[in-house]
């Protein structure tokens, strides 16, 4: 590694308040245009874009969507975190801000199958291709943007941001649809479900106005000013540290597919199963998104005092412990006890695991390679798990007569996957973070040298 040169200017700093509004308002509305997705494959997609006689196949063909979108996610990750590690973190976030929020716009003008026929769900895919795309750097390149800017010992706070913008964007479009859902059924399949789509776009330029304006972040600069920048950073990243991208990959299992076993899978549940209002999934999800914008920060800021690993495992095994717990209190069909179990699951433990994750991840990895491993363990993972959890559960459901019974297994499957995989890894809280190589990172802090794989 060069060394750095003399005279070399101090790396520029975004303030911290600049830095929060970056990650928090463009997460968010990025997160808002793809969780729409999400919403809609529940309860649209699956009646007008693919119509069948038989409602299940429409769902599970809607579902399939949704899935393509979390497969090409890794794609995306891999070209953007490779790209951010050899340009820059900054110039990334505007990159992804750019491509979903026009993707989702256009899906807001995506005919219906009865306008277009076949060219309906091809168009739809097609864009949701693109959204995943986008998509597959987002969390990450906000997740290191915020960990490389902040302070030492507030770096948890900090890396918990991009995950309470994904909830910010999640009460969002779970509240939108929501209210949306409350017209008249005819009205809201013809075109009021297409009014949050078509308002990305003028929340994508407030995104976009907050992005331009902050700094490239210290770690970059400071491995430009070191003529340090990799230039094969995937490369690089697995012949130097295959281990951290592993405990990424396992990390991530529980709270992608979890997370959407409840976001997706729940609301159809409860609309169809359960024959409950179509209102109510919605309303739970915003209900414990929520919850999730207050308890996530928290969870963050608690890592920096106890680890991040010990806050990590708590969210996975609270999730795995109330599996059983959730289900049995959906299946009372009380309005209330379904938005509880909604509130607990997702406001205590995915948000335990997200609040963790955005500076647990960051450490993992060197500066040079960090945005790529970040992303490219993350992506893959939530690819397989939360692309396909919601497709298995209807899928076991339904072979069990809609019992919910297989699903809880499911859960408490993706949860001991992470609680295990954390077992491996090890604590990255005093972790020099502007540290070029894996051995520097180890040597100036208590980390095991073994980090590196």
């Amino acid at each position: 590694m060069s060394k750095t040169h003399p005279g070399a200017a101090e790396p520029r700093r975004s303030s911290p308040r600049a830095v929060a509004a970056a990650a928090l308002v463009g997460s968010a509305l990025e997160w808002y245009d793809y969780f729409l997705y999400g919403a809609a494959a529940s309860l649209v997609f699956n009646k007008i874009i693919f119509p069948t006689e038989h409602e299940l196949l429409g769902t599970l063909a809607a579902f399939a969507t949704l899935a393509l979108g979390f497969l090409v996610r890794p794609l995306g990750g891999v070209y953007f975190g490779a790209l951010g590690d050899r340009v820059g973190r900054k110039k990334v976030l505007v990159i992804t801000l750019l491509l979903m929020g026009g993707a989702t716009t256009l899906i807001g003008a995506v005919p219906s199958y009865e306008t277009a026929g076949f060219w309906a769900p091809v168009m739809l895919i097609v864009l949701r291709l693109a959204q995943g795309f986008g998509a597959g750097a987002e969390f990450g390149g906000a997740a290191v943007f915020s960990a490389e800017n902040a302070p030492p010992n507030r770096r948890g706070l900090f890396g918990s941001f991009p995950g309470v913008g994904v909830y910010i964007g999640l009460l969002l479009a779970s509240g939108v649809f929501a209210l949306l859902t409350q017209m008249p059924e005819d009205q809201f399949l013809s075109w009021g479900w297409r009014l949050p789509f078509f308002a990305s776009i003028l929340m994508i330029a407030v995104a976009l106005f907050v992005r331009l304006r902050i700094d490239e972040t210290p770690a970059f600069q400071e491995l430009r000013s070191q003529d340090a920048v990799s230039t094969s950073p995937l490369k690089d990243l697995l012949r130097e540290q295959r281990k951290p991208v592993l405990i990424v990959m396992g990390s991530q299992v529980a709270q992608s597919g979890v997370s959407y076993i409840y976001q997706t899978f729940v609301v159809t549940y409860i609309a169809g199963a359960l024959a409950m209002s179509s209102s109510v999934g919605p309303v739970g999800v915003a209900c414990a998104a929520g919850v999730a914008v207050v308890t996530t920060p928290l969870f963050g800021a608690l890592t920096d005092r106890v680890g991040r690993k010990p806050v990590y495992l708590f969210g996975a095994g609270f999730s795995a412990l109330f599996a059983f717990p959730f289900f049995a209190l959906v299946n009372t069909r009380s309005e209330g006890l379904v938005i509880l179990a909604m509130v607990l699951g997702i406001g205590v433990g995915i948000a335990a695991m997200l609040g963790a994750q955005g500076a647990f991840f960051s450490e993992l990895f060197a500066s040079r390679v960090r945005l790529s491993g970040l992303v490219f363990g993350r992506e893959i993972s939530a690819a397989i798990f939360g692309g396909f959890a919601p497709l298995v559960a209807v899928a076991i459901s339904a072979a069990a007569d809609d019992a919910t019974w297989p699903v809880a297994l499911l859960a408490i499957s993706l949860s001991a996957v992470t609680f295990i995989s954390l077992l491996y890894a090890p604590e990255t809280r005093h972790i020099d973070i502007n540290a070029t190589t894996t051995g520097e990172a180890a040597s100036k802090t208590n980390t095991p040298a073994g980090i590196g794989g």
